[in-house]
């Protein structure tokens, strides 16, 4: 299930508006390239950000998410009948063969239960090529970033063109082991509604999330700093290997 901020209409529409500065794609954009990707599954592409990014690039993309509402977002920008988007996640996908799949910002930390989990690695897995890539990033545990979800800290009022003035922050509600809870109040100053959206992450150790992708079959090839926030968050590359090679196999008696 998506949380409200993806799934409900009023705030799928202003989720762009509350968050412009995407920075943390340009790092992705580099990954794509890095790998010479043509083709790229973006697992939990929300309102189509990164998608559209890597269309315009001339990169064949699908884009796959729970939440309708935001797809319909991503659906109606410039550039959006460029992209195939799906309604579902990374275990109901048809058959692909991609050279990259990416799971950005919290993706990949809102699949908190562990089978959910284990299943979107081997749906990410199973689209992809032989010696394609996954990337997908999860905060480091060790900073503690919930701290710093408190209402005081995330206060603002954002005027959004034929919207009006909206209220928001975050706050933190539990905490429970790996699991993080937080809410997301907005109000809207045209009539005064308030809606809030409930979200859980799980901060996962580095040495887990490597095994979980090794018990789904793939290399860890690397696990980098995230550029726009050094320090803070782990980002994985890790790649379906290619079928062992037969060249250089003994020969049978002639």
């Amino acid at each position: 299930m998506a949380d409200e901020n993806f799934a409900h209409p009023r705030l799928a529409a202003i989720y762009d508006p509350l968050d412009p500065g995407r920075g943390d794609l340009d790092a992705y954009v580099r990954v794509a390239e890095e790998f010479g990707a043509r083709r790229v599954l973006d697992i939990g592409c929300g309102t189509g950000v990164f998608a559209l990014l890597l269309a315009g690039r001339g990169i064949e993309v699908v884009g796959v998410d729970p939440a309708r509402a935001s797809l319909d977002v991503a659906r109606a920008k410039p550039g959006g009948e460029q992209v195939r988007w799906l309604h579902g996640d990374a275990t109901t996908l048809p058959p692909l063969r991609v050279d990259l799949a990416t799971m950005t910002a919290n993706a990949a930390q809102q699949i908190v239960d562990d089978q959910p989990w284990r299943d979107t690695l081997r749906g990410a897995y199973e689209a992809l090529r032989p010696g394609g890539h996954l990337v997908f990033e999860t905060r480091d545990p060790a900073r503690r970033a919930w701290e710093e979800w408190t209402r005081d800290a995330s206060y603002r009022v954002t005027e959004i063109p034929g919207v009006g003035a909206v209220e928001s922050w975050v706050r933190t509600t539990e905490i429970s082991g790996q699991l993080v809870s937080f809410r997301q109040t907005y109000v809207f100053a045209a009539d005064g509604q308030e809606l809030t959206s409930d979200s859980t992450l799980r901060f996962r150790e580095r040495q887990e999330v490597e095994a979980d992708l090794r018990g789904q079959g793939f290399v860890v090839r690397d696990v980098r700093d995230a550029p726009d926030r050094p320090g803070r968050e782990f980002v994985f590359v890790a790649q379906r290997p290619e079928p062992a090679s037969r060249a250089g196999r003994a020969s049978g008696p002639g």
